[in-house]
């Protein structure tokens, strides 16, 4: 069947009217919500507190109370700058909100779904900080199937919205799931990954690690004395910065990040890469491998987060980490860990790049669905 089909079937060969949302008899507009007092005197309560960037805060008192549809602006002439929340129960708005539902006859979770698709934009006003005024927002064209028949239209409207509900549960499902999937492959990573480091009940030599291991600061550079190529300049983050036609370390390399917010963030490559606001380790060939020294650091973030010193821009020292205490087992050994290791990262790695993957995908499930729904003919393609 085609997509055509696909509706037509649903409305049965009932008609579709175009209605605006200042219909009195279908819409109710609400008057806009209203800033409470600024945020330091806010009360702090239970009630979600809806601005242009959805819900900001939870606080005593409401404006509003009941099932609504709210179409939060930022003031920026784009469809992307507003965004459709569908809210129920006792709520607060401010004044970047406008507040809508449907009457007796019209859905208001239909309406939601419906206004997710609308292009806001050619009902702006005010130029560079474009508005959409109530007077422009009641003019706004909604779909209503066959309203001259009010029980026939709302059993349509709830199949609709039923189906996109579904969508939208199966999403929330499916990522709780992936997520606690997620939480229980990090523990499981994170207990074995301290057993096997451990070495409490292994007669192991120790050594400070700058008794097995060179370290090697990066090289200063700025994005404008680049040259154009595909290097990832890694510098005190855990992804690069931008990318450089030269390299300063090729093969495996253990980075730790020397200076900001990140200072201390401990990372691995194996790849050219130009090093930058950090500083490499690099193990001595036949005492201890580079992987197995990523996971021994790894394993100690937190502490080495905790050497940061100063206020402003933190940072790390090298001489703090070189006297760090490792452990030197046989090489052996050491790829005997790594092997155990690398399989729970490669696994809680797809987890945790899978989960938005998949999100994304049902997404665009419910938005095909929803477009699908939703594409009644306009007045003059019926015409």
């Amino acid at each position: 069947m085609s997509d055509r089909g696909f509706l037509e079937k649903l409305l049965d060969g009932v008609s579709v009217e175009w209605k605006l949302l200042g219909d009195e008899d279908l819409f109710e507009v609400a008057n806009r919500g209203r800033s409470p007092v600024k945020a330091s005197l806010r009360v702090a309560g239970q009630t979600p507190y809806y601005g242009a960037n959805n819900i900001q805060d939870y606080v005593d008192g409401h404006t509003h109370e009941g099932e609504y549809v709210l179409i939060a602006e930022d003031g920026s002439a784009s469809l992307e700058n507003y965004s459709i929340q569908y809210a129920t129960g006792k709520f607060w708005a401010n004044n970047h909100v406008h507040v809508l539902r449907g009457q007796q006859n019209v859905n208001t979770r239909y309406l939601f779904h419906y206004l997710c698709i609308v292009n806001f934009v050619p009902f702006l006003t005010g130029g560079g900080r474009a508005k959409l005024t109530k007077g422009q927002l009641v003019q706004i064209p909604a779909p209503i199937p066959c309203p001259e028949d009010p029980e026939k239209s709302l059993a349509i409207q709830a199949e609709i919205v039923r189906i996109l509900d579904s969508f939208t549960e199966l999403t929330a499902e499916l990522t709780a799931e992936l997520t606690a999937e997620l939480k229980v492959r990090k523990q499981q990573y994170n207990h074995y990954r301290d057993q096997l480091l451990s070495f409490e009940d292994s007669d192991v030599e120790w050594k400070t690690l700058v008794e097995v291991a060179d370290f090697r600061r990066g090289t200063a550079i700025t994005k404008k004395q680049t040259i154009e190529g595909d290097i990832p300049v890694v510098a005190n983050g855990p992804v690069p910065t931008y990318t450089h036609g030269e390299h300063n370390r090729e093969g495996e390399t253990v980075v730790i990040a020397r200076s900001g917010a990140y200072a201390g963030y401990v990372s691995y490559w194996n790849e050219p890469i130009f090093l930058t606001d950090a500083f490499s380790v690099h193990p001595h060939d036949g005492v201890l491998k580079p992987r197995f020294v990523y996971y021994l650091l790894q394993n100690k973030q937190d502490q080495i987060h905790a050497m940061k010193k100063g206020a402003g821009v933190p940072h790390v020292r090298v001489k703090e980490v070189e006297l760090y205490d490792v452990p030197v087992p046989s090489m052996k050994e050491q790829d005997r860990i790594v092997a155990i290791l690398d399989k729970f990262d490669t696994l809680t790695t797809s987890l945790s790049e899978g989960l938005p993957r998949e999100i994304k995908l049902r997404q665009q499930q419910y938005e095909y669905y929803r477009d699908l729904l939703l594409s009644f003919p306009k007045p003059e393609e019926a015409a």
